[in-house]
């Protein structure tokens, strides 16, 4: 499981980065509190998966492509 969650953390920090989006452009469009931003992609365990869903609609991809 760690695995996933740390390759989630790196798809979706590699895709914010590629797209020039700051974590406070995710807040402002998506309403999901920095924190959780910054958890999630600094690997913490059990990410919920609707911020997920909303993350990756915020920066124009597949929640697929997030978690891939």
């Amino acid at each position: 499981m760690k695995d996933e969650v740390q390759k989630l953390a790196e798809n979706l920090k590699r895709i914010r980065t590629e797209k020039h989006i700051s974590q406070g452009d995710i807040v402002k469009t998506t309403g999901i509190d920095k924190a959780m931003i910054s958890n999630i992609e600094n690997g913490k365990p059990n990410p919920p998966l609707a911020p997920i869903t909303k993350l990756a609609t915020a920066m124009g991809v597949s929640a697929d492509e997030v978690v891939k």
